[in-house]
């Protein structure tokens, strides 16, 4: 009998406790702009996904109109961000993350183009994980183009600003 007692009461929890890290990841999904999150706790195998199936079929239908412009314009981005990623004082993103150029809204940027650095300095603040992390200067010298914007997602070994 003292069996029977434990059977009711693990189902009864264990779908409150499923609903609750179905909730925290979805609230992650909206956090990090993630599109799927799939996690296994304990033979528990949890996949929570957007369905982003509409809004991606909407741009690629409303693309092939200037299919002209778009394919002379890829590679030339596509070169010149592996080109500046080859630079000597590129200084690239360490994590994936949202990358912000102050401290708080509204706040001075850390850099400007045309700002001096040290080693050290905090050149811009990648957010990965509801932590914030300073990304330091990995050279001195003067910072010359700042390739991300306030806000924007950032992946591993992008370059973020060019220092010479």
């Amino acid at each position: 009998m003292a069996s029977s007692p434990k059977e009711p009461s693990t189902p009864k929890q264990k779908p409150a406790d499923e609903r609750e890290l179905i909730r925290e990841l979805a609230m992650l999904l909206d956090e990090t702009n993630l599109t799927e999150i799939e996690i296994e706790r304990a033979g528990l195998r949890l996949r929570v996904a957007r369905n982003i199936s509409i809004a991606a079929a909407a741009p690629v239908a409303y693309q092939p109109a200037p299919t002209a412009v778009a394919p002379a314009s890829a590679p030339v981005a596509s070169a010149t961000s592996a080109d500046i990623s080859k630079h000597p004082g590129a200084v690239p993103s360490p994590m994936v993350g949202t990358a912000y150029l102050a401290s708080e809204p509204g706040a001075k940027p850390f850099i400007d183009v045309g700002s001096k650095v040290k080693v050290g300095d905090t050149l811009i603040i990648i957010e990965a994980m509801k932590t914030m992390n300073q990304i330091p200067s990995t050279r001195a010298g003067t910072v010359t183009q700042i390739l991300v914007e306030d806000g924007q997602p950032v992946e591993f070994g992008e370059p973020l600003v060019i220092i010479e």
